[in-house]
C-alpha cells in the first residue's frame, strides 16, 4: 500500500517550523529530509524515524515498525498531531544523523 499525497502534507505542514525539510517519492512512498540528511519517512501513511539515540531519548513510548519486509527496523512516531513534539524531535536527531551521501 503507497502513502497518500495529503499525509505527506499533513506531516509537512506539523514540520512547517522548520527551514530546509524536503522529502523525495520512492516507489510510493517518501524519504524524509531535514537539512540534506535522512530523518526517516513515511510508509503507509504512518511517519517512521531512524532509531537513534537521540530519538529514543525524546520519544517516550517506543515502538518499533518495519518500513517494508526485509528493511532494517525504524522508530515508529505516533504523536504526528503534535507540532511541537514532531518539530523538537527532529530537532533532537540532526546532529546525530549521518550525512547525505552522494553518487559518484
Amino acid at each position: 500500500m503507497a502513502s497518500s499525497k495529503e499525509y505527506l502534507n499533513f506531516i509537512l505542514e506539523q514540520l512547517d517550523d522548520l527551514e530546509n525539510i524536503k522529502y523525495r517519492a520512492m516507489m510510493g512512498e517518501y524519504i524524509l529530509y531535514y537539512n540534506d540528511k535522512i530523518v526517516g519517512g513515511i510508509y503507509d501513511d504512518r511517519l517512521l524515524v531512524k532509531p537513534v539515540k537521540s530519538a529514543l531519548d525524546y520519544v517516550s513510548n517506543i515502538e518499533y515498525d518495519l518500513p517494508y519486509p526485509g528493511a532494517k527496523e525504524m522508530l515508529l512516531i505516533t504523536e504526528v498531531d503534535d507540532k511541537e513534539y514532531l518539530t523538537g524531535l527532529f530537532m533532537t536527531m540532526l546532529a546525530e544523523l549521518p550525512a547525505r551521501k552522494v553518487k559518484k
